[in-house]
Protein backbone atom coordinates (compact mmCIF):
# COMPACT_ATOMS: atom_id res chain seq x y z
CA UNK A 1 0.00 0.00 0.00
CA UNK A 2 1.36 3.41 -0.90
CA UNK A 3 2.80 5.25 2.11
CA UNK A 4 0.16 7.40 3.72
CA UNK A 5 0.86 11.10 3.99
CA UNK A 6 0.59 12.73 7.41
CA UNK A 7 -2.74 14.33 6.51
CA UNK A 8 -4.16 11.09 5.05
CA UNK A 9 -3.18 9.12 8.13
CA UNK A 10 -4.71 11.74 10.43
CA UNK A 11 -7.89 11.71 8.33
CA UNK A 12 -8.19 7.90 8.41
CA UNK A 13 -7.51 7.75 12.14
CA UNK A 14 -10.25 10.31 12.75
CA UNK A 15 -12.64 8.33 10.53
CA UNK A 16 -11.83 5.17 12.51
CA UNK A 17 -12.60 6.92 15.80
CA UNK A 18 -15.78 8.36 14.33
CA UNK A 19 -16.94 4.99 13.03
CA UNK A 20 -16.73 3.36 16.44
CA UNK A 21 -17.75 6.24 18.72
CA UNK A 22 -21.08 6.75 20.46
CA UNK A 23 -22.92 8.96 17.94
CA UNK A 24 -24.89 10.72 20.66
CA UNK A 25 -21.90 11.98 22.63
CA UNK A 26 -20.16 15.29 21.88
CA UNK A 27 -17.01 13.30 20.98
CA UNK A 28 -18.63 12.64 17.61
CA UNK A 29 -18.29 16.34 16.83
CA UNK A 30 -14.63 16.25 17.90
CA UNK A 31 -13.83 13.45 15.43
CA UNK A 32 -15.75 15.16 12.64
CA UNK A 33 -13.72 18.31 13.25
CA UNK A 34 -10.48 16.32 13.35
CA UNK A 35 -11.36 14.62 10.07
CA UNK A 36 -12.45 17.71 8.15
CA UNK A 37 -10.38 20.53 9.59
CA UNK A 38 -11.30 23.77 7.85
CA UNK A 39 -14.09 22.01 5.92
CA UNK A 40 -15.95 21.24 9.15
CA UNK A 41 -19.46 22.71 9.30
CA UNK A 42 -20.49 24.09 12.68
CA UNK A 43 -23.74 22.60 13.95
CA UNK A 44 -25.54 21.59 17.09
CA UNK A 45 -23.28 20.19 19.85
CA UNK A 46 -25.47 17.10 20.33
CA UNK A 47 -27.07 14.93 17.68
CA UNK A 48 -30.82 15.24 18.12
CA UNK A 49 -33.70 15.04 15.70
CA UNK A 50 -34.72 18.52 14.59
CA UNK A 51 -38.49 18.40 14.98
CA UNK A 52 -38.99 21.11 12.38
CA UNK A 53 -36.83 19.36 9.74
CA UNK A 54 -36.33 15.67 10.63
CA UNK A 55 -34.83 14.75 7.25
CA UNK A 56 -32.11 17.41 7.22
CA UNK A 57 -28.87 15.84 5.89
CA UNK A 58 -25.76 15.82 8.05
CA UNK A 59 -23.29 18.04 6.19
CA UNK A 60 -20.14 16.76 7.90
CA UNK A 61 -20.93 13.11 7.23
CA UNK A 62 -21.58 13.91 3.57
CA UNK A 63 -18.24 15.72 3.32
CA UNK A 64 -16.31 12.93 5.05
CA UNK A 65 -17.76 10.27 2.73
CA UNK A 66 -16.98 12.40 -0.33
CA UNK A 67 -13.35 12.69 0.78
CA UNK A 68 -13.14 9.02 1.77
CA UNK A 69 -14.41 7.53 -1.53
CA UNK A 70 -11.37 8.36 -3.72
CA UNK A 71 -8.88 7.66 -0.92
CA UNK A 72 -10.31 4.18 -0.30
CA UNK A 73 -10.14 3.40 -4.02
CA UNK A 74 -6.56 4.66 -4.16
CA UNK A 75 -5.52 2.45 -1.25
CA UNK A 76 -7.36 -0.53 -2.67
CA UNK A 77 -5.55 -0.15 -6.02
CA UNK A 78 -2.25 0.09 -4.19
CA UNK A 79 -2.92 -3.14 -2.28
CA UNK A 80 -4.02 -4.87 -5.49
CA UNK A 81 -0.67 -3.85 -6.99
CA UNK A 82 1.10 -6.00 -4.41
CA UNK A 83 2.24 -3.09 -2.29
CA UNK A 84 3.11 -4.15 1.23
CA UNK A 85 1.37 -2.57 4.20
CA UNK A 86 1.90 -2.56 7.93
CA UNK A 87 -0.81 -4.17 10.06
CA UNK A 88 -1.82 -0.81 11.54
CA UNK A 89 -2.35 0.63 8.06
CA UNK A 90 -4.42 -2.39 7.04
CA UNK A 91 -6.66 -1.86 10.06
CA UNK A 92 -7.05 1.80 9.10
CA UNK A 93 -8.03 0.67 5.61
CA UNK A 94 -10.55 -1.81 7.01
CA UNK A 95 -12.12 0.84 9.25
CA UNK A 96 -12.30 3.30 6.36
CA UNK A 97 -14.02 0.79 4.08
CA UNK A 98 -16.54 -0.18 6.76
CA UNK A 99 -17.37 3.48 7.34
CA UNK A 100 -17.75 3.99 3.59
CA UNK A 101 -19.94 0.93 3.06
CA UNK A 102 -22.23 1.77 5.96
CA UNK A 103 -22.94 5.21 4.58
CA UNK A 104 -23.13 3.97 1.00
CA UNK A 105 -25.99 1.64 2.00
CA UNK A 106 -27.48 3.82 4.74
CA UNK A 107 -30.60 4.71 2.76
CA UNK A 108 -31.07 1.11 1.61
CA UNK A 109 -31.07 -0.10 5.21
CA UNK A 110 -33.49 2.64 6.18
CA UNK A 111 -35.92 1.90 3.34
CA UNK A 112 -35.82 -1.84 3.98
CA UNK A 113 -36.33 -1.53 7.71
CA UNK A 114 -38.38 1.64 8.18
CA UNK A 115 -39.64 2.87 4.84
CA UNK A 116 -41.24 -0.33 3.57
CA UNK A 117 -44.84 -1.23 4.31
CA UNK A 118 -44.04 -4.94 4.50
CA UNK A 119 -40.67 -5.67 5.99
CA UNK A 120 -38.24 -8.52 6.05
CA UNK A 121 -38.75 -10.28 2.75
CA UNK A 122 -36.08 -11.07 0.19
CA UNK A 123 -37.06 -8.16 -2.05
CA UNK A 124 -36.24 -5.64 0.69
CA UNK A 125 -32.84 -7.12 1.47
CA UNK A 126 -31.84 -7.94 -2.09
CA UNK A 127 -29.28 -5.14 -1.99
CA UNK A 128 -27.17 -7.54 0.11
CA UNK A 129 -25.87 -8.90 -3.19
CA UNK A 130 -24.64 -5.45 -4.21
CA UNK A 131 -23.21 -5.06 -0.73
CA UNK A 132 -21.24 -8.32 -1.14
CA UNK A 133 -19.95 -7.18 -4.55
CA UNK A 134 -18.63 -4.00 -2.96
CA UNK A 135 -17.25 -6.04 -0.09
CA UNK A 136 -15.30 -8.29 -2.43
CA UNK A 137 -14.04 -5.28 -4.37
CA UNK A 138 -12.43 -3.84 -1.26
CA UNK A 139 -11.53 -6.95 0.74
CA UNK A 140 -11.05 -9.87 -1.69
CA UNK A 141 -7.61 -8.74 -2.81
CA UNK A 142 -5.24 -11.49 -3.87
CA UNK A 143 -2.29 -11.88 -1.56
CA UNK A 144 -3.65 -9.58 1.13
CA UNK A 145 -4.64 -11.02 4.51
CA UNK A 146 -6.54 -8.50 6.57
CA UNK A 147 -5.89 -8.67 10.33
CA UNK A 148 -9.47 -8.35 11.55
CA UNK A 149 -11.08 -10.96 9.33
CA UNK A 150 -14.48 -9.29 8.92
CA UNK A 151 -17.35 -11.39 7.61
CA UNK A 152 -19.81 -9.72 5.18
CA UNK A 153 -22.92 -11.46 6.54
CA UNK A 154 -22.15 -10.55 10.16
CA UNK A 155 -21.15 -7.02 9.17
CA UNK A 156 -24.42 -6.62 7.25
CA UNK A 157 -26.33 -7.71 10.39
CA UNK A 158 -24.34 -5.25 12.52
CA UNK A 159 -25.05 -2.44 10.06
CA UNK A 160 -28.75 -3.27 10.20
CA UNK A 161 -28.66 -3.23 14.00
CA UNK A 162 -26.83 0.10 14.10
CA UNK A 163 -29.35 1.60 11.69
CA UNK A 164 -32.31 0.27 13.67
CA UNK A 165 -30.92 1.37 17.04
CA UNK A 166 -30.03 4.82 15.77
CA UNK A 167 -33.48 5.40 14.28
CA UNK A 168 -35.27 4.26 17.44
CA UNK A 169 -33.16 6.34 19.82
CA UNK A 170 -32.92 9.36 17.51
CA UNK A 171 -36.64 9.35 16.76
CA UNK A 172 -38.06 8.78 20.23
CA UNK A 173 -35.75 10.72 22.58
CA UNK A 174 -36.42 14.34 21.65
CA UNK A 175 -34.46 17.40 22.74
CA UNK A 176 -31.13 19.08 22.09
CA UNK A 177 -30.35 19.52 25.80
CA UNK A 178 -27.39 17.75 27.37
CA UNK A 179 -29.67 15.64 29.67
CA UNK A 180 -31.43 14.30 26.56
CA UNK A 181 -28.08 13.75 24.82
CA UNK A 182 -26.78 11.81 27.81
CA UNK A 183 -29.92 9.67 27.80
CA UNK A 184 -29.52 8.83 24.10
CA UNK A 185 -25.85 8.02 24.66
CA UNK A 186 -26.71 5.85 27.67
CA UNK A 187 -29.27 3.86 25.68
CA UNK A 188 -26.68 3.39 22.92
CA UNK A 189 -24.19 1.98 25.43
CA UNK A 190 -26.85 -0.38 26.81
CA UNK A 191 -27.19 -1.78 23.30
CA UNK A 192 -23.55 -1.80 22.10
CA UNK A 193 -21.46 -1.17 25.28
CA UNK A 194 -18.79 1.54 25.24
CA UNK A 195 -16.51 -0.56 22.97
CA UNK A 196 -18.14 -1.33 19.63
CA UNK A 197 -15.09 -3.24 18.37
CA UNK A 198 -15.45 -5.73 21.21
CA UNK A 199 -19.21 -5.79 20.69
CA UNK A 200 -18.77 -6.64 17.00
CA UNK A 201 -16.24 -9.38 17.79
CA UNK A 202 -18.04 -11.28 20.56
CA UNK A 203 -20.52 -9.38 22.73
CA UNK A 204 -23.24 -9.15 20.07
CA UNK A 205 -24.18 -12.73 21.01
CA UNK A 206 -24.04 -12.20 24.79
CA UNK A 207 -25.86 -8.96 25.59
CA UNK A 208 -28.95 -10.89 26.69
CA UNK A 209 -26.97 -12.11 29.69
CA UNK A 210 -26.79 -8.60 31.16
CA UNK A 211 -29.85 -7.18 32.91
CA UNK A 212 -30.64 -3.48 32.48
CA UNK A 213 -32.08 -1.34 35.29
CA UNK A 214 -33.81 1.92 34.31
CA UNK A 215 -34.44 4.48 37.03
CA UNK A 216 -35.92 7.96 37.03
CA UNK A 217 -38.97 9.97 38.06
CA UNK A 218 -42.45 8.89 37.04
CA UNK A 219 -43.46 10.05 33.57
CA UNK A 220 -39.93 10.32 32.15
CA UNK A 221 -40.21 7.58 29.51
CA UNK A 222 -38.68 4.54 31.18
CA UNK A 223 -40.81 2.14 29.13
CA UNK A 224 -39.82 4.01 25.96
CA UNK A 225 -36.17 3.44 26.87
CA UNK A 226 -36.84 -0.23 27.57
CA UNK A 227 -38.55 -0.67 24.19
CA UNK A 228 -35.67 1.01 22.37
CA UNK A 229 -33.16 -1.34 24.00
CA UNK A 230 -35.34 -4.41 23.45
CA UNK A 231 -36.06 -3.65 19.80
CA UNK A 232 -32.43 -2.88 18.98
CA UNK A 233 -30.90 -6.27 19.74
CA UNK A 234 -28.66 -8.09 17.29
CA UNK A 235 -30.45 -10.30 14.74
CA UNK A 236 -28.54 -12.70 12.51
CA UNK A 237 -28.91 -12.37 8.73
CA UNK A 238 -29.68 -15.40 6.55
CA UNK A 239 -27.75 -14.76 3.34
CA UNK A 240 -29.46 -17.68 1.58
CA UNK A 241 -33.02 -16.51 2.19
CA UNK A 242 -32.00 -12.83 2.17
CA UNK A 243 -33.87 -12.22 5.39
CA UNK A 244 -33.55 -11.63 9.11
CA UNK A 245 -35.56 -14.68 10.26
CA UNK A 246 -36.23 -13.34 13.75
CA UNK A 247 -37.22 -9.83 12.68
CA UNK A 248 -40.91 -9.10 12.99
CA UNK A 249 -41.42 -11.56 15.84
CA UNK A 250 -42.62 -10.19 19.16
CA UNK A 251 -39.59 -9.06 21.13
CA UNK A 252 -40.92 -6.99 24.03
CA UNK A 253 -42.86 -8.57 26.91
CA UNK A 254 -43.86 -5.98 29.54
CA UNK A 255 -45.34 -6.53 33.00
CA UNK A 256 -46.51 -3.61 35.16
CA UNK A 257 -45.99 -4.96 38.65
CA UNK A 258 -47.98 -2.27 40.44
CA UNK A 259 -51.07 -2.96 38.32
CA UNK A 260 -51.32 -6.66 39.25
CA UNK A 261 -51.61 -8.71 42.39
CA UNK A 262 -48.51 -10.76 43.36
CA UNK A 263 -50.27 -13.94 42.19
CA UNK A 264 -50.95 -12.49 38.75
CA UNK A 265 -47.45 -11.02 38.48
CA UNK A 266 -46.02 -14.45 39.22
CA UNK A 267 -48.33 -16.05 36.66
CA UNK A 268 -47.52 -13.43 33.99
CA UNK A 269 -43.81 -13.87 34.58
CA UNK A 270 -43.40 -17.59 35.23
CA UNK A 271 -46.60 -19.11 33.85
CA UNK A 272 -48.73 -21.62 35.73
CA UNK A 273 -50.26 -25.07 35.69
CA UNK A 274 -53.99 -25.57 35.70
CA UNK A 275 -55.39 -25.56 39.24
CA UNK A 276 -52.24 -24.08 40.81
CA UNK A 277 -54.31 -21.21 42.25
CA UNK A 278 -57.89 -19.95 42.21
CA UNK A 279 -58.75 -18.91 38.67
CA UNK A 280 -56.02 -21.00 36.99
CA UNK A 281 -58.43 -22.90 34.76
CA UNK A 282 -55.82 -23.87 32.16
CA UNK A 283 -52.06 -24.15 31.70
CA UNK A 284 -50.48 -20.85 30.75
CA UNK A 285 -47.03 -19.91 29.49
CA UNK A 286 -45.44 -16.89 31.16
CA UNK A 287 -43.28 -14.26 29.50
CA UNK A 288 -40.06 -15.97 30.63
CA UNK A 289 -41.01 -19.00 28.55
CA UNK A 290 -42.59 -17.10 25.66
CA UNK A 291 -39.67 -14.68 25.25
CA UNK A 292 -37.26 -15.80 22.49
CA UNK A 293 -33.47 -15.51 22.74
CA UNK A 294 -33.55 -12.17 20.96
CA UNK A 295 -36.47 -10.84 23.04
CA UNK A 296 -36.67 -8.95 26.33
CA UNK A 297 -38.93 -9.21 29.38
CA UNK A 298 -39.62 -5.81 30.96
CA UNK A 299 -40.63 -5.50 34.62
CA UNK A 300 -41.98 -2.01 35.31
CA UNK A 301 -42.44 -0.65 38.85
CA UNK A 302 -39.78 -3.04 40.15
CA UNK A 303 -39.90 -1.50 43.64
CA UNK A 304 -43.37 -3.00 44.15
CA UNK A 305 -42.22 -6.58 43.53
CA UNK A 306 -43.38 -9.03 46.21
CA UNK A 307 -40.49 -10.41 48.36
CA UNK A 308 -41.36 -14.03 47.50
CA UNK A 309 -41.16 -13.27 43.79
CA UNK A 310 -37.88 -11.41 44.35
CA UNK A 311 -36.36 -14.70 45.49
CA UNK A 312 -37.59 -16.51 42.38
CA UNK A 313 -36.39 -13.71 40.09
CA UNK A 314 -32.95 -13.87 41.69
CA UNK A 315 -32.77 -17.55 40.76
CA UNK A 316 -33.71 -16.74 37.16
CA UNK A 317 -30.84 -14.28 36.89
CA UNK A 318 -28.32 -16.55 38.58
CA UNK A 319 -29.18 -19.82 36.82
CA UNK A 320 -31.29 -18.70 33.81
CA UNK A 321 -33.87 -21.29 34.90
CA UNK A 322 -37.39 -21.03 36.36
CA UNK A 323 -40.44 -23.12 37.24
CA UNK A 324 -44.07 -22.62 36.32
CA UNK A 325 -46.34 -22.00 39.32
CA UNK A 326 -47.56 -25.45 40.35
CA UNK A 327 -44.87 -27.35 38.41
CA UNK A 328 -41.51 -28.84 39.37
CA UNK A 329 -39.95 -29.12 35.91
CA UNK A 330 -37.26 -26.55 35.24
CA UNK A 331 -37.35 -24.36 32.15
CA UNK A 332 -34.74 -22.05 30.69
CA UNK A 333 -35.01 -18.30 30.13
CA UNK A 334 -33.15 -17.33 26.96
CA UNK A 335 -33.95 -13.64 26.65
CA UNK A 336 -32.87 -10.37 28.25
CA UNK A 337 -34.29 -8.89 31.46
CA UNK A 338 -35.01 -5.16 31.67
CA UNK A 339 -36.43 -3.57 34.82
CA UNK A 340 -37.53 -0.06 35.78
CA UNK A 341 -38.56 1.85 38.87
CA UNK A 342 -39.13 5.37 40.15
CA UNK A 343 -38.68 4.17 43.73
CA UNK A 344 -35.57 4.69 45.86
CA UNK A 345 -34.20 1.14 45.86
CA UNK A 346 -31.47 2.04 48.36
CA UNK A 347 -34.14 3.11 50.86
CA UNK A 348 -36.17 -0.03 50.17
CA UNK A 349 -33.09 -2.18 50.80
CA UNK A 350 -32.42 -0.37 54.09
CA UNK A 351 -36.01 -1.05 55.13
CA UNK A 352 -35.68 -4.72 54.17
CA UNK A 353 -38.31 -4.47 51.42
CA UNK A 354 -35.97 -5.13 48.49
CA UNK A 355 -33.26 -7.77 48.38
CA UNK A 356 -29.74 -6.41 48.13
CA UNK A 357 -28.48 -9.49 46.28
CA UNK A 358 -31.23 -9.05 43.67
CA UNK A 359 -30.34 -5.39 43.22
CA UNK A 360 -26.72 -6.23 42.45
CA UNK A 361 -27.83 -8.81 39.89
CA UNK A 362 -30.04 -6.23 38.16
CA UNK A 363 -27.72 -3.23 38.05
CA UNK A 364 -24.90 -4.49 35.80
CA UNK A 365 -26.25 -1.94 33.32
CA UNK A 366 -28.09 1.20 34.46
CA UNK A 367 -29.91 3.96 32.60
CA UNK A 368 -31.23 7.08 34.36
CA UNK A 369 -34.03 9.04 32.69
CA UNK A 370 -33.92 12.82 33.31
CA UNK A 371 -36.92 14.85 34.38
CA UNK A 372 -38.50 17.34 32.02
CA UNK A 373 -37.40 20.10 34.40
CA UNK A 374 -33.76 19.02 33.93
CA UNK A 375 -34.12 19.28 30.17
CA UNK A 376 -35.75 22.69 30.32
CA UNK A 377 -33.21 24.04 32.81
CA UNK A 378 -30.44 23.15 30.35
CA UNK A 379 -32.29 24.19 27.18
CA UNK A 380 -35.63 26.03 27.58
CA UNK A 381 -36.29 25.87 23.83
CA UNK A 382 -36.75 22.09 24.13
CA UNK A 383 -40.31 22.70 25.34
CA UNK A 384 -41.41 24.01 21.94
CA UNK A 385 -39.87 20.97 20.19
CA UNK A 386 -41.57 18.57 22.60
CA UNK A 387 -44.93 20.28 22.21
CA UNK A 388 -44.70 20.02 18.42
CA UNK A 389 -43.53 16.38 18.61
CA UNK A 390 -46.39 15.40 20.94
CA UNK A 391 -48.92 17.43 18.95
CA UNK A 392 -48.10 15.34 15.90
CA UNK A 393 -48.91 12.18 17.83
CA UNK A 394 -52.11 13.67 19.22
CA UNK A 395 -53.52 15.63 16.26
CA UNK A 396 -51.82 14.44 13.07
CA UNK A 397 -52.28 16.99 10.28
CA UNK A 398 -53.61 19.53 12.81
CA UNK A 399 -50.33 19.36 14.75
CA UNK A 400 -48.89 22.77 13.85
CA UNK A 401 -52.04 24.63 14.87
CA UNK A 402 -52.39 22.59 18.09
CA UNK A 403 -48.73 23.17 18.97
CA UNK A 404 -49.19 26.91 18.53
CA UNK A 405 -52.30 26.89 20.75
CA UNK A 406 -50.63 24.75 23.40
CA UNK A 407 -47.49 26.92 23.58
CA UNK A 408 -49.60 30.06 23.73
CA UNK A 409 -51.63 28.60 26.60
CA UNK A 410 -48.56 27.32 28.48
CA UNK A 411 -46.71 30.63 28.19
CA UNK A 412 -49.78 32.63 29.21
CA UNK A 413 -50.90 30.45 32.12
CA UNK A 414 -48.00 28.38 33.42
CA UNK A 415 -45.02 30.49 32.40
CA UNK A 416 -41.40 29.48 32.08
CA UNK A 417 -40.98 28.67 35.77
CA UNK A 418 -43.44 25.78 35.85
CA UNK A 419 -41.53 22.61 36.81
CA UNK A 420 -43.81 20.01 35.14
CA UNK A 421 -43.89 17.65 38.14
CA UNK A 422 -45.62 14.98 36.05
CA UNK A 423 -42.82 15.20 33.46
CA UNK A 424 -43.41 14.23 29.83
CA UNK A 425 -46.63 12.42 30.67
CA UNK A 426 -48.03 15.61 32.17
CA UNK A 427 -46.97 17.65 29.14
CA UNK A 428 -48.81 15.26 26.84
CA UNK A 429 -51.94 15.48 28.97
CA UNK A 430 -51.68 19.27 28.93
CA UNK A 431 -51.63 19.22 25.12
CA UNK A 432 -54.65 16.91 25.02
CA UNK A 433 -56.52 19.17 27.46
CA UNK A 434 -55.76 22.21 25.33
CA UNK A 435 -56.96 20.30 22.25
CA UNK A 436 -60.28 19.42 23.87
CA UNK A 437 -60.97 22.31 26.26
CA UNK A 438 -58.36 24.95 25.38
CA UNK A 439 -57.45 24.80 29.06
CA UNK A 440 -55.35 22.71 31.46
CA UNK A 441 -55.52 22.56 35.23
CA UNK A 442 -52.41 20.88 36.64
CA UNK A 443 -52.50 18.85 39.81
CA UNK A 444 -50.09 20.32 42.32
CA UNK A 445 -49.67 16.85 43.84
CA UNK A 446 -48.10 15.11 40.85
CA UNK A 447 -44.63 14.55 42.33
CA UNK A 448 -41.81 16.30 44.17
CA UNK A 449 -42.35 18.36 47.35
CA UNK A 450 -46.17 18.62 47.77
CA UNK A 451 -46.03 21.88 49.75
CA UNK A 452 -43.73 23.59 47.24
CA UNK A 453 -45.93 22.42 44.38
CA UNK A 454 -49.02 23.76 46.12
CA UNK A 455 -47.38 27.13 46.73
CA UNK A 456 -46.22 27.26 43.11
CA UNK A 457 -49.73 26.47 41.89
CA UNK A 458 -51.19 29.23 44.09
CA UNK A 459 -48.54 31.70 42.97
CA UNK A 460 -49.29 30.90 39.35
CA UNK A 461 -53.05 31.35 39.85
CA UNK A 462 -53.78 27.85 38.61
CA UNK A 463 -56.18 26.68 41.36
CA UNK A 464 -59.82 27.35 42.05
CA UNK A 465 -60.85 28.73 45.44
CA UNK A 466 -62.09 25.29 46.46
CA UNK A 467 -58.78 23.67 45.51
CA UNK A 468 -56.85 26.32 47.46
CA UNK A 469 -59.01 25.70 50.53
CA UNK A 470 -58.67 21.90 50.32
CA UNK A 471 -54.93 22.06 49.83
CA UNK A 472 -54.32 24.54 52.62
CA UNK A 473 -56.58 22.67 55.07
CA UNK A 474 -54.70 19.44 54.30
CA UNK A 475 -51.27 21.01 54.81
CA UNK A 476 -52.27 22.56 58.15
CA UNK A 477 -53.89 19.30 59.29
CA UNK A 478 -50.65 17.51 58.40
CA UNK A 479 -48.79 19.91 60.71
CA UNK A 480 -51.23 19.71 63.65
CA UNK A 481 -52.40 16.11 63.38
CA UNK A 482 -55.74 17.23 64.83
CA UNK A 483 -59.04 18.27 63.28
CA UNK A 484 -59.78 20.44 66.30
CA UNK A 485 -56.45 22.28 66.21
CA UNK A 486 -56.72 22.78 62.46
CA UNK A 487 -60.25 24.15 62.77
CA UNK A 488 -59.15 26.53 65.52
CA UNK A 489 -56.16 27.82 63.52
CA UNK A 490 -58.18 28.36 60.36
CA UNK A 491 -61.38 29.60 61.96
CA UNK A 492 -63.41 26.77 60.45
CA UNK A 493 -65.84 24.19 61.79
CA UNK A 494 -64.29 20.80 62.68
CA UNK A 495 -66.67 19.00 60.29
CA UNK A 496 -65.64 21.34 57.47
CA UNK A 497 -61.96 20.57 58.11
CA UNK A 498 -62.63 16.83 58.07
CA UNK A 499 -64.55 17.12 54.80
CA UNK A 500 -61.89 19.23 53.11
CA UNK A 501 -58.81 17.12 53.88
CA UNK A 502 -57.45 15.56 50.67
CA UNK A 503 -56.44 11.98 51.40
CA UNK A 504 -54.19 11.71 48.36
CA UNK A 505 -52.21 14.82 49.28
CA UNK A 506 -52.12 13.72 52.91
CA UNK A 507 -50.53 10.45 51.87
CA UNK A 508 -47.84 12.29 49.93
CA UNK A 509 -47.18 14.46 52.98
CA UNK A 510 -46.50 11.34 55.02
CA UNK A 511 -49.80 10.58 56.79
CA UNK A 512 -52.25 7.74 55.97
Amino acid sequence: MVPLSTSQRAFLEAVAKLGYCNPFLPERVEWELEALGLDFVEGEPVWSQPVDDPDRPRANVVRIVARLEPLAEQLRASLAGSAEAAEHDLVLYEDAVLFLLFHRYHLSFFEAGFGATSRNNAAHWRFYREFVDDWRHFFAIEGVRFPTGHDPRHTFACFRQIQRAFELVFRDVIGNSMPAARLRASIWQSIFTHDMRRYRRTLFARMGEFATLITGPSGTGKELVARAIAQSRYLAFDDQRLAFPEEGAESFFPINISALSPTLVESELFGHRRGSFTGAVADRKGWLETCPETGSVFLDELGDLDPAIQVKLLRVIETRTFHLVGDTAGRRFHGKLITATNRDLAALMRDGRFREDLYYRLCSDQVVTPSLAEQLADSPGVLRDLVLYMSRRVAGVEADELAHEAMEWIEGNLGGEYTWPGNYRELEQCIKNVLIRRNYRPSFGASGDPVEEFVGAVRGGRLSAEEVLRGYVTIVYHRTGSYEDTARRLGLDRRTVKAKVERGLLGRLGLP
